[in-house]
């Protein structure tokens, strides 16, 4: 074997078995990144992390029931660029199909799946954005589940929490995707009149329209560790503004510093910082 055909196959090798952590370019075994709930060990960069281990991460085990998945998208505008919208949405869902039989419980057709949970023992309502699919982008049905996911705490008497990470809205269907940030701000409205909490937690990215609608709409916001929270992102911003913007403009430890977020909480503390609020604030209301 020349020496051309053993540096392809070992970087092959490596590319199939290892990958370089995007913050510190520490290299880390890939069967390793899924245990360590996606986060580098040597520098705590949050990567994004798949839906179904999200869920896995915060709900406790067995305990989600997904709700309202027979609501699927349409194309209200006829959307055509280089391909049908249609055909977009086709290939994402192809994109998200479970890899083995222990993934076939959660079906994704949509960038965000909502249902019953419970995080140590606690029931809530649940929502988990999947920036897997276009980008997490916040389309009709993304809206509608929103929606009836704080429809059904406020009937059922149930704290909800939903992690976000989006893109922003779905261009392709132009705006029915506009219409969805003042439906889902007014379902978190008439949710606050049940007295149940609401926590939000944004991952990175959260953008565009969901971060300004109901994303940061919470009781407690929380975000990740690093994630760019903002509604324009700061490349659009300079080049509009035309100046330099202070270093880690829009991330978190930038928006805790300003008051934007409450709390910066790193995965690993994630289930055991919301168990404490859900206890804190069902208590504290119900009082």
């Amino acid at each position: 074997m020349g020496l051309l055909e053993k540096f392809w196959k070992s970087r092959s090798t490596y590319s199939e078995n290892w990958k370089k952590c995007p913050g510190c370019g520490e290299d880390l075994r890939i069967e390793d990144i899924p245990k360590n709930n996606f986060v580098c060990e040597k520098c705590n960069y949050h990567m994004r992390m798949p839906i179904r281990d999200r869920i896995r991460l915060l709900a406790d085990e067995g305990s989600f029931i997904e709700l309202f998945q027979d609501i699927i998208p349409v194309d209200p505008i006829n959307f055509v660029d280089s391909k049908p919208y249609t055909q977009r949405v086709s290939e994402a869902i192809e994109k998200n199909a479970p890899k083995d039989s222990s993934e076939k419980d959660l079906v994704i057709n949509e960038a965000i799946a909502v249902g019953n949970a419970k995080i140590n023992g606690i029931p809530i309502m649940f929502g988990v954005m999947n920036f897997n699919f276009m980008g997490g982008s916040m389309g009709s049905v993304v809206g509608e589940r929103i929606t009836r996911l704080f429809e059904e705490g406020f009937s059922k008497r149930l704290p909800v929490v939903i992690v976000s990470s989006s893109g922003g809205a779905r261009m392709q269907e132009g705006i029915f995707s506009l219409m969805q940030m003042a439906k889902t701000s007014a379902a978190v409205k008439r949710f606050k009149h049940s007295g149940l909490p609401y926590i939000s937690i944004m991952a990175d990215p959260t953008t565009g329209g969901v971060s300004a609608s109901f994303a940061t709409l919470g009781d407690i916001n929380i975000a990740e560790p690093g994630a760019l929270v903002g509604f324009a992102g700061p490349r659009v911003i300079e080049q509009t503004i035309r100046q330099k913007l202070p270093k880690g403009f829009q991330r978190s430890q930038f928006l805790l510093e300003h008051g934007m977020i409450d709390a910066i909480v790193s995965r690993t503390n994630l289930k055991a910082a919301i168990t404490k609020l859900l206890k804190l604030l069902i208590t504290e209301r119900s009082a």
